[in-house]
C-alpha cells in the first residue's frame, strides 16, 4: 500500500510539473515583451527579408538589416535596424525594401512601424504594397500614418488602418484575404522635404506582431 501512495504521489507531481510547463511554454509563445516594452500580440510566425532591386545597376539602392540602428532590444545587444536608401534620383528604376513572409492567408486589421526622425516619411516611400487574393494591390505610404512619439527620444510611432480610405488605397477590407505583402522604398534625394533619400525602420507590425530584426517571430 505503501508503495502504491509513492507512485501515486510521483505520478501527481508529474502531471502537475508538466502541466506547468506547457503553460509557461504557451505563454512565452503568446505573450512577451517587445522592443518597446509593449506586450506582444497572439505569435504569429512573421519575418521580414530585404531586397535590392536594381535592373541597371544603378548602385544606389540599400536595403539592410544592420546591427547597432535600431531601438533597444531587452532581448538582444544587436539592435537592429532596418535601413532602406535610395542614393540618387527618383525616376532611376531602383528601390528598396523587405518582403514579408508568413503573410499568406492572413486578415490584416494594423500595419505600422518605428520610424527614425530625420529620414524620409513621404506619400509614396516606404508603403506597403499590400496584394490581397483577388490580384489588387493596395498601396499604404508613410505620409498618411497616424505618428505618434516613442518613449526613445528621436523616434516616431506610425500606425495603418488598412480598412480606412486615407491611409489605404483602396482600402482593405476584413475579409480580404492577403497574398503577400512587401515595404518599398524607392523615391530619392530628389524629393523634399528632407531630400535624405532614405529611412530607418525598427519593429514592423503586422496585425501587432512586431519584426525587430532578421530571423524575427
Amino acid at each position: 500500500m505503501r508503495r502504491y501512495s509513492f507512485a501515486l504521489t510521483v505520478a501527481v507531481l508529474l502531471v502537475a510539473t508538466m502541466t506547468i510547463g506547457a503553460a509557461a511554454v504557451a505563454a512565452r509563445v503568446s505573450t512577451g515583451p517587445q522592443r518597446d516594452g509593449t506586450p506582444n500580440a497572439t505569435d504569429k510566425h512573421f519575418t521580414a527579408s530585404p531586397f535590392e532591386f536594381d535592373p541597371t545597376h544603378s548602385g544606389i539602392v540599400v536595403g539592410d538589416w544592420v546591427r547597432h540602428l535600431g531601438l533597444p532590444d531587452p532581448q538582444s545587444d544587436q539592435r537592429f535596424g532596418l535601413l532602406l536608401s535610395k542614393n540618387g534620383k527618383t525616376p532611376t528604376n531602383a528601390s528598396a525594401g523587405v518582403v514579408l513572409h508568413g503573410v499568406k492567408g492572413i486578415h490584416l486589421t494594423q500595419l505600422g512601424y518605428d520610424l527614425r526622425m530625420g529620414g524620409h516619411c513621404g506619400a509614396g516611400a516606404p508603403r506597403f504594397n499590400v496584394v490581397t487574393t483577388d490580384a489588387v494591390t493596395h498601396f499604404i505610404g508613410c505620409a498618411s500614418g497616424n505618428r505618434t512619439a516613442t518613449s526613445i527620444p528621436g523616434w516616431e510611432r506610425v500606425r495603418f488602418s488598412p480598412t480606412n480610405p486615407t491611409q489605404a488605397f483602396p482600402p482593405i477590407s476584413p475579409s480580404e484575404t492577403v497574398e503577400s505583402i512587401a515595404i518599398v522604398f524607392d523615391e530619392g534625394t530628389d524629393i523634399a522635404p528632407d531630400h535624405s533619400g532614405m529611412v530607418v525602420l525598427d519593429n514592423l507590425d503586422i496585425n501587432g506582431v512586431l519584426i525587430g530584426g532578421p530571423g524575427d517571430h
